[in-house]
């Protein structure tokens, strides 16, 4: 079996990054040798779980393949947390070296204190993970809403990824959640899940159970490109949520109406040239007379699009917030917007942290969300 080049370099980094955290940390611990013994072999377990984790989908058995990829995936929270610990550790030593400190008993207890933090941060994440994500309330200030639309409710979820650590327990009690808020409408902003329909579809039946006045709707995510999009498109519509692919529907309500349109994921077309996101093509056909235009699509970059195309909300989700510090301060290398409500021009932009989490079972500083997202006159 031939390995590519890629792999190689990769195993080599992940490699190297667990040396120097094993390098910088255990030597200055305060405990006897055989101690520091059993962190080396936890290092190279997690070198060892950590690829076999983001690899385990490739395994046919089960409950192996999700096993792994829970061992994996905490293998990789916790390494995550232990080198940007030790790394932050190194630049605090060499700031105190340059003002002429020189002190053992911060260097050891810093390294003491690198393990700790790195283990609570993983304990305290994979609660705030593993909970049913709460009820954030957002008011969208709307100019011109007409009277009928005052106080309508859109239940917002987003990048659940059901998958090797997410299943149908965790989808339920999301969807309970959801149908306790009474919402008028309900929007499935993308990333639903991470594997293939054959796999996942016992998993994801639960969102037949959402209720709204209006329905449900969903847009594609890019993950769902990941997991044969096509596939997965056919699936929703079987457990009776409308897909918006590039269109709007209508939505009557009281004598107003509200215009409600999705588009695909912003890199839809690199999969599918068919599947291109246009939030212009989303609003063809549309009518004058409605109240507000509201789009859902799954990264919140495609926000200028939109804009341009005259809608009055996009509700996004992609970025989780971040997840977990440090990863939130480089997501505004990709995207406009990390969370939270924001305007560009006349367009509102809420994105969502997420209603469950990718990768690590690990939440620290972006909890997830259920959004009930309510319209009010400006």
């Amino acid at each position: 079996m031939r390995v590519r080049p890629s792999t190689v370099v990769v195993l080599s980094l992940l490699a190297l990054l667990h040396a120097y955290i094993g390098w910088r940390i255990l030597p200055q611990l305060p405990v006897p040798d055989s101690l520091r013994a059993v962190g080396v072999v936890l290092l190279v377990l997690s070198f060892v779980l950590v690829p076999t984790g983001m690899m385990a989908h490739g395994i046919a058995r089960q409950p192996l393949a999700d096993r792994l990829s829970w061992a994996g995936m905490m293998a990789l929270g916790m390494f995550s947390s232990l080198f940007v610990l030790t790394l932050l550790r190194d630049v605090m030593l060499s700031a105190i070296g340059l003002a002429g400190v020189h002190d053992p008993e911060v260097v050891m207890w810093s390294a003491v204190a690198v393990p700790t933090l790195a283990a609570l941060a993983t304990l305290i994440g994979f609660f705030n993970a593993r909970r049913t994500a709460r009820v954030v309330d957002v008011e969208i200030p709307i100019n011109d809403l007409p009277d009928a639309l005052q106080g309508f409710t859109i239940a917002q979820i987003s990048d659940i990824h059901v998958g090797p650590t997410i299943k149908r327990g965790y989808l339920d009690a999301i969807v309970d959640r959801v149908n306790s808020l009474q919402a008028d409408a309900v929007a499935v902003t993308g990333d639903l899940v991470d594997g293939s329909v054959r796999h996942l579809a016992p998993h994801t039946a639960p969102l037949a159970r959402l209720q709204a006045r209006h329905g449900a709707y969903f847009v594609t995510g890019n993950h769902e490109y990941y997991s044969n999009a096509h596939a997965w498109i056919d699936e929703v519509r079987r457990l009776g949520l409308r897909v918006l692919m590039n269109e709007h529907v209508v939505l009557p309500h009281d004598g107003a109406r509200v215009l409600l349109a999705g588009v695909n994921d912003f890199t839809a077309h690199y999969f599918d040239e068919s599947h291109r996101s246009d939030p212009r093509a989303a609003l063809a056909g549309a009518p004058d007379n409605v109240g507000v235009k509201i789009l859902l699509a799954h990264q919140p970059r495609t926000a200028t699009a939109a804009a341009e195309a005259g809608f009055d909300l996009q509700l996004s989700g992609h970025t989780h917030g971040g997840q977990f510090f440090p990863w939130n301060l480089f997501v505004p290398m990709q995207q406009p917007y990390v969370a939270g409500l924001n305007r560009l021009e006349q367009l509102w932009v809420y994105t969502s942290r997420g209603t469950g989490y990718w990768g690590p079972p690990k939440r620290f500083g972006a909890p997830s969300e259920i959004t009930r997202v309510r319209l009010v006159k400006a």
